[in-house]
């Protein structure tokens, strides 16, 4: 089960996402169902068509399972999916 504690190591795709704070200004605002991650990047479904919006740098509310809401600082997601949901069995 998705908790807000621990987000870092679940799957990404599917969760709706809003990007409330950015370095880069253009990506304020910008929400949506995640449709695919990469190592530095979210790819995300709008109403416009998808957008790429760089994990550092920013900070990303996500709505989980239950309306949870979760606030992650994009730093911390920085890393190949698939290594950053192992390393919950490291911890």
């Amino acid at each position: 089960m998705i908790t807000a504690q621990t987000l870092l190591w679940h799957e990404l795709i599917g969760l709706a996402v809003s990007v409330v704070k950015a370095g880069n200004p253009a990506y304020v605002g910008i929400s949506g169902p995640i449709m695919d991650e990469t190592r530095n990047m979210l790819v995300i479904l709008t109403p416009s068509g998808t957008r790429r919006v760089e994990k550092k740098g920013c900070v990303f509310l996500f709505t989980l399972p239950g309306g949870v809401r979760a606030e992650v600082d994009g730093s911390a997601l920085v890393a190949r999916p698939e290594k950053r949901i192992s390393m919950r069995n490291k911890r």
